[in-house]
């Protein structure tokens, strides 16, 4: 098939790799511009850009797909199908409705649960035991297309939100190659969503990391794993920002108050909760590196009674 191919973070380029080598034309690359980073400010490529120019892909770096300009492009380029994964930018209609086949979207949940920006990480918050991936034919809603096929991935008790991102990015880009041989062959099967059963899995900020130890060990320890690597579940320990990587649960109860150390010894720390304790496993108090307790403790003369606050 004769493929346009729209994607921009590290999610996205298994599936290109998955359609380049399934043998497919891709006629071109659209992917966000490039963005400074770090200290010095220097220009970095998205991951899906540096994937296209390993290949010798044409790219094209949009503000806005829906610039006349770059619809003209696309009309040029007369792809069969225009497959999206994590791009970034909205389609128009004109760009919606310009492929043989239509649009197809690679989208990291069981839709229509969890719709929107982030539902690898509102999974694993959640506590759902199962994820996955569905690849749909977009329409002009956010995420609300005609299910084409999916694919059901179990979590692990220990899931976190970048492990769970590298198993639906590996098992997306399968199914997508899988979808255009169905759309190819005219087997493929639409299924509309229930609208009604949609859930919003809303964009992660920053802020959203700052653990409230009144609520449950449970719900923290979701958090913690859903929130790593990015943006990270923190607290404070003595006026610095301690960042906690790793924790576990325990259903048992000591006196204090909810963010307050209640037990120390050489390689465990017990936090209380609102509901049952939290032993911290992996933590990185601000300007270190991350370590795990033991090795935190060494370093440290941490006090039970002491609490964990900004």
């Amino acid at each position: 098939m004769r493929v346009v191919f729209m994607g921009t973070p590290d999610f996205a380029v298994g599936t290109l790799e998955e359609i380049i080598k399934a043998g497919h034309e891709v006629l071109a690359v659209f992917t966000q511009p490039d963005k400074p980073k770090g200290r010095g400010k220097a220009m970095q490529f998205p991951p899906v850009k540096e994937t296209a120019l390993a290949h010798d892909l044409t790219v094209y770096q949009p503000e806005r797909v829906k610039d006349e300009e770059y619809v003209s492009i696309l009309r040029e380029l007369n792809p069969d199908v225009i497959v999206v994964v994590a791009f970034g930018q909205i389609l128009s209609k004109e760009i919606l409705d310009l492929p043989r086949f239509g649009c197809v979207n690679v989208h990291a949940s069981l839709l229509p649960k969890y719709r929107g920006a982030a539902p690898i990480q509102w999974a694993v918050i959640d506590g759902e035991k199962e994820s996955g991936v569905t690849t749909m034919l977009m329409n002009e809603g956010i995420d609300t297309g005609d299910m084409l096929k999916k694919v059901v991935v179990p979590l692990d008790e220990k899931e976190t939100g970048g492990s769970l991102f590298d198993k639906l990015a590996e098992e997306g880009a399968k199914l997508l190659v899988e979808t255009l041989v169905d759309l190819e062959n005219g087997t493929a099967t639409r299924t509309p969503q229930d609208h009604d059963k949609a859930t919003k899995a809303k964009m992660l900020r920053k802020e959203l990391g700052l653990i409230d130890f009144t609520k449950s060990a449970v719900e923290i320890e979701r958090l913690i794993r859903g929130l790593n690597p990015w943006p990270s579940a923190y607290t404070g320990y003595k006026g610095k920002t301690l960042k906690i990587w790793d924790a576990t649960v325990i259903n048992e109860d000591k006196p204090g108050e909810a963010g307050q150390i209640v037990e120390v010894t050489k390689n465990s720390l017990i936090v209380k909760t609102g509901d049952g304790l939290l032993s911290l496993e992996e933590v990185q108090l601000e300007g270190k590196k991350r370590m795990e307790i033991d090795a935190f403790l060494r370093g440290n003369m941490v006090e039970i009674g002491t609490k964990l606050e900004r």
